[in-house]
């Protein structure tokens, strides 16, 4: 029996990267997680330890943070990309390089009903990320970008329904045609381009998804998340392919009848588990190969 070592990349994850722009007396803010992984030849250094081939982890921590300041990062997209060529154009070994990026938002502080030029508090909504892909180990240099956010919470109070659904012994689920809905949502979009105004396609996509969960009358999460995708491929032509990941939410009325009071959808037990996990990938008949584009870093061996 031979044994092959059959698959590999290495890389530095979690790079807390902040870069503050000074130049001017109102000072601008990227506060971004950066995690990098790269592939090539280093099989030798996984069979006989040898170490000649392989580009440190520090090393790759050091770029991200020297990129920040020699590139900058108008985008987190962008910055990704810069840093994924880079490592492929530049690093002898390196066939292929994925950069994983998550970005957390802040707002300016007021003060007396004017926003400070240099104070911020976090912003509480959904936190921004990124997947840039470049590889270049057949000779043929290829390139992924997906765009996406993670834990938008959002909820709509009616419009929702569930009902129609097989019953056997065990279900004791009421069907019902008015419940709350709502989910901490994970969506991802990939592009069949790099030249894309990205801060404006972000902003686009999140609109046309928070329209679509508040004015579907929706049957279903899994409805409404079919909704969405097809709304954002509809819109724009540089996304070939959606995914999405749901968290169902639920919220139960709560039974008040013990205290002789009437309870007409009114309150409810917000219950955190166990949940409903509603996913979809919503893509183009036509869409390009995704490679290895959805695979992402910390499960790619498994």
């Amino acid at each position: 029996m031979g044994i092959t070592l059959s698959g590999d990349q290495y890389g530095k994850a979690e790079n807390r990267v902040v870069r503050i722009y000074r130049d001017t007396p109102r000072h601008e803010i990227r506060d971004l997680n950066v995690g990098t992984a790269l592939r090539g030849a280093f099989t030798e250094a996984y069979t006989v330890g040898d170490q000649g081939a392989v580009l440190p982890t520090d090393t790759q921590k050091q770029t991200c943070y020297a990129f920040a300041k020699e590139k900058g990062i108008a985008t987190i997209e962008q910055y990704g990309l810069d840093l994924a060529t880079h490592f492929v154009d530049t690093v002898d070994p390196v066939s292929g390089a994925r950069i994983e990026i998550e970005e957390y938002a802040w707002q300016r502080v007021l003060v007396d009903g004017t926003e400070h030029d240099h104070t911020w508090v976090r912003r509480g909504q959904e936190t921004r990320t990124a997947d840039i892909i470049v590889d270049d180990s057949d000779g043929t240099r290829r390139t992924w970008v997906i765009g996406g956010f993670s834990d938008l919470v959002i909820l709509k109070s009616t419009g929702s329904e569930f009902h129609g659904f097989p019953t056997d012994k065990y279900t004791i689920l009421e069907p019902t045609t008015d419940r709350v809905m709502a989910t901490s949502l994970v969506a991802k979009w990939r592009f069949s381009t790099v030249y894309v105004d990205w801060d404006a396609v972000y902003d686009d996509v999140k609109t046309i998804m928070v329209a679509q969960f508040a004015t579907l009358q929706s049957k279903a999460l899994q409805q409404t998340l079919f909704a969405m995708g097809s709304a954002v491929l509809e819109a724009h032509p540089e996304i070939v392919e959606v995914r999405l990941s749901a968290p169902n939410k639920h919220h139960f009325v709560y039974d008040l009848s013990p205290f002789g009071l009437d309870n007409p959808n009114e309150v409810f037990h917000a219950d955190d588990r166990p949940y409903g996990l509603i996913q979809a990938a919503v893509s183009r008949d036509d869409a390009p190969d995704a490679g290895p584009a959805w695979i992402p870093q910390r499960t790619w061996l498994t």
